[in-house]
């Protein structure tokens, strides 16, 4: 099994176009070998929506181009391959349509059904690694699993561009499964008008929050901004080559650009090899400020020579 498909239908965890016990299903997925990724969307999309269904998008190993072309998200992390050893892919998918605040309504429900899917996972098998990967309000959701989950429940959370406040993020890893995971902030000055936006139309835990797309201080976090071309360097040193940003604002370029799945893949399937405290030690410790990649002059073309220019 490549890829499970489970939807979260309010607190409670569901197969995807089965009726089946899904609790069957988790105690057969649970025995075999490799991580656990669990991979949840974000804002707009909604199961079994004909428009807008994760897993017919993002999540299915060949996407439909709808609403637009998109990378498959199991493939580019290593599923589907035939390899005996390549894990589980568990494409969590929740109602994240309506307005911004309903959808992040929806998602602390979405994240209580989350728990309940690694809890079972853990339970069977408790030494298998199990890893999130979220973009936007998925992070959201990943950050509420967290509080109902005992310590060591899940390795690492990657986090793409999310949409979530940075105590939310803070409270969340002040948990007992908070404490032992391990948080990649993946940000990109592109997402400002988003975290702008996010910022402007839900409501802070704290007045003038920012959102984590600003960065976070914590033990166990590390936040790594894809639009730097210093922090692209470092990565492509580290045998992570992701290639250069071509637009000032985009929501999605956190898995959309070329080699950022890739990352992500070694992320989980390698951490021995690219630890958080190492990156920390090699990134830069500063984050661009926020607009500064909207209003920055356009790269000027290099000169040419003369009789290139008759």
């Amino acid at each position: 099994m490549a890829v499970l498909r489970i939807n979260a239908v309010g607190e409670t965890p569901h197969l995807h176009g089965s009726p089946a016990s899904i609790d069957t299903v988790l105690d057969q997925a649970a025995q075999g070998s490799g991580p656990v990724v669990l991979m949840v969307h974000g804002f707009k999309y909604q199961p079994y929506s004909r428009k807008h269904c994760p897993h017919r998008h993002i999540f299915s190993l060949d996407p439909d181009h709808m609403p637009w072309k998109s990378p498959s998200w199991p493939r580019q992390l290593g599923f589907g391959l035939g390899h005996a050893d390549e894990g589980l892919a568990i494409a969590f998918g929740w109602r994240a349509r309506g307005t911004l605040q309903q959808a992040q309504g929806r998602a602390i429900q979405a994240g209580r059904a989350m728990a309940k899917v690694i809890a079972h996972l853990q339970q069977k098998n408790p030494t298998r690694p199990i890893h999130i990967i979220g973009h936007s309000l998925g992070a959201e959701v990943a950050f509420e699993a967290l509080h109902h989950l005992p310590e060591n429940a899940v390795d690492r959370i990657l986090s793409l561009t999310g949409a979530s406040y940075q105590s939310r993020a803070l409270r969340a890893l002040e948990t007992p499964a908070g404490r032992s995971v391990e948080l990649f902030n993946v940000t990109s000055r592109e997402n400002d008008p988003y975290d702008y936006l996010f910022e402007l139309l839900t409501r802070a835990p704290k007045r003038g929050e920012r959102a984590i797309g600003q960065g976070l201080a914590a033990r166990n976090a590390l936040t790594l901004q894809i639009d730097c071309l210093e922090t692209l360097a470092t990565l492509a040193r580290n045998g992570s080559s992701i290639a250069k940003p071509q637009r000032r604002i985009c929501h999605w370029s956190s898995y959309t650009r070329a080699g950022t799945l890739g990352f992500y893949k070694k992320l989980m399937r390698k951490p021995a090899d690219l630890p958080l405290a190492v990156l920390r030690q090699e990134l830069p410790e500063q984050l661009d400020t926020r607009w500064s990649r909207i209003f920055a002059p356009r790269p000027q073309p290099e000169p040419r020579p003369l009789w290139q220019q008759l």
